[in-house]
């Protein structure tokens, strides 16, 4: 339960500073939240094909995991900005 919840925590702000880093708003709490945590979905997927590839140890910590999730809301960002057809910085 304690891992669920320092789970969204760090994908809540991961999403919230994503949400300010492409677009310059956020957009909105809840919103932040769900991007934060499918971004840290995402970026472990994808940092765990990088690992494999590598033949490496997937790095991990609490660090490892906000910058984790902070990529991956970014690119999800992103894919919502090519979607809509808006500028990343508005």
């Amino acid at each position: 339960m304690l891992h669920f919840i320092g789970f969204i925590i760090i994908g809540g702000i991961a999403g919230w500073l994503a949400g300010r880093f492409m677009s310059g708003r956020g957009y909105g709490p809840l919103l932040d939240i769900l991007l934060g945590i499918v971004g840290g979905i995402v970026g472990g997927w994808i940092l765990s094909i990088i690992t494999n590839t590598l033949n490496t140890d997937s790095p991990s910590g609490l660090i490892v995991d906000f910058i984790v999730a902070f990529i991956g809301a970014c690119i999800l960002v992103a894919v919502i900005h090519l979607v809509k057809r808006e500028p990343i910085r508005s």
